[in-house]
């Protein structure tokens, strides 16, 4: 009898928990930006913003240069008087402010970071006794506390380099990315739909940061609508915009009480825009070629496919089913050009990083005040790298006139993942944000990772689709 030494079966413990480590955390960061979105916080952002204007409005009331006007205008007495009473009223507004909202709102912090602090703090009976006193006597002076509490407990992680962590997720990445694109129809679609969620709130978020409150519920439901109707009815794709800007409008008219200023219907119609209708064509573009066309490589890989069937033969009926149609046309198309665009990232980087000396903002203004970073070397540095990966994929693919087309499209496709960067870029610039989220450590959320991608969907589509069928009949 063979007994296994332990850290094998360690391991086999952790792979079991990892499925269940990935659903908590995007279980629970999910929870936060629902909860960072509702209608309460919205409630909060619009009191904050109304009592900083009351100051403002207080301070440049009570400032000198306003005072020397008025005493030079001594006849005015009208406008004294209205002074007065503007001075009266807004130090009412905030005394009411205040009362109604501080304690409210500290406690509610206190509660927040508590609840927060579980996961890292070491569970002593001081932190439990912390904890209980936050909830019952109101989170006076709790939080002090509870800090001074917890920095005696926590241990401070040792740092490591940030390259080895790079490169190391880098690498994970791809090769979750690459088992996604190769997961069939269904799980494509799915994970996808659940991407674009995260993605969805972390947007409404920003636009509630800057003072705008869009139709959320309506702009998450119409984007995940545009990615199943793109995988169960690729005909009627294109009307899930307009339709959801019509059920947009009528909540607009129907369910607010005031009337809807132009930036909030902008900013619904853009998100469902943005972040569902144009990367909804990803999910189109996999569906293309059913029936897989042959690709240099294919000898090389049939052998890994034939143990793959065979070990899922194994497996129980309901997985094999759900992997639907893992490999097609539009599944390897994304493959290279997912690996263009990832690295004409990596090739600015390191591009721009080695020679970059003239601006972007030489070629254009915008741009560079957008991404002052930016060179032009590292664009250069981009389109090559994506350009020499684009002639291997065309190369492999059997594309006609490998060694044009598939140099154009990796060019292309850095061009637009630029321009996509640039505009999420702008977004965040624009709400004084320098993350769009904290899902992932030192990268961001969501839609820091996929900006690159939005704007490269319908172009890629429209190559794959229309473009090299037909330079395959000619």
């Amino acid at each position: 009898m063979s007994l296994s030494p332990p850290n094998t079966k360690k391991k086999s413990l952790r792979k079991r928990k990892l499925p269940q480590i990935a659903v908590k955390i995007y279980v629970d960061y999910l929870q936060r930006l629902w909860g960072e979105t509702s209608p309460d916080e919205r409630r909060h952002i619009a009191q904050d913003k109304a009592r900083d204007a009351v100051k403002t409005v207080q301070h440049l009331m009570l400032g000198e240069e306003y005072t020397a006007r008025e005493l030079l205008s001594k006849e005015d007495k009208q406008a004294v008087k209205a002074r007065e009473h503007m001075l009266e009223a807004c130090r009412l507004l905030l005394a009411s402010m205040d009362k109604t909202s501080v304690v409210s709102d500290e406690n509610e912090k206190t509660i927040i970071e508590v609840e927060r602090n579980k996961d890292l703090a070491v569970q002593s009976p001081t932190y439990l006794e912390s904890l209980s006193r936050v909830k019952q006597e109101g989170g006076e002076r709790s939080e002090s506390i509870i800090t001074t509490n917890n920095t005696k407990n926590i241990a401070k992680p040792k740092k490591k380099k940030k390259s080895q962590r790079s490169i190391l997720f880098g690498a994970t990445m791809g090769a979750v990315v690459a088992c996604w694109v190769f997961s069939g129809n269904y799980i494509f679609t799915g994970l996808f739909t659940l991407m674009t969620i995260l993605g969805q709130l972390e947007y409404y978020r920003m636009v509630m940061n800057a003072g705008i409150y869009s139709a959320r519920r309506i702009s998450v439901v119409g984007a995940c609508s545009m990615f199943i109707t793109a995988l169960f009815a690729p005909d009627l794709h294109q009307l899930c915009l307009p339709f959801m800007t019509l059920a947009a409008m009528m909540w607009f008219l129907m369910m607010r009480q005031q009337v809807t200023n132009i930036s909030e219907i902008a900013t619904t119609v853009t998100g469902m825009l943005y972040l569902g209708y144009i990367p909804s064509f990803w999910v189109r573009l996999r569906l293309l070629g059913a029936a897989r066309g042959e690709t240099r490589l294919a000898p090389l890989v049939e052998p890994l496919l034939n143990f793959l069937g065979t070990k899922a033969s194994n497996l129980p009926a309901f997985i094999p089913k759900s992997i639907h149609l893992p490999i097609t046309t539009g599944a390897i198309f994304i493959f290279w050009t997912w690996l263009c665009i990832a690295f004409s990232d990596v090739g600015a980087y390191f591009a721009g990083r080695r020679f970059g000396k003239t601006k972007l903002a030489t070629l254009s203004p915008a741009a560079g005040a957008t991404s002052p970073n930016k060179t032009v070397e590292g664009l250069i540095g981009g389109c090559v790298v994506s350009g020499l990966l684009g002639l291997l994929g065309a190369w492999i693919q059997k594309w006609p006139w490998w060694y044009v087309t598939g140099a154009v499209h990796g060019v292309l496709l850095a061009l637009l993942g630029l321009i996509g960067d640039l505009t999420a870029s702008m977004l965040k610039r624009d709400a004084g944000l320098k993350d769009f989220g904290d899902l992932i450590p030192e990268h961001g959320g969501i839609m820091d990772r996929v900006d690159s991608f939005i704007f490269t969907a319908p172009y890629s589509y429209f190559i794959c689709s229309l473009v090299i069928p037909q330079l395959k009949r000619w």
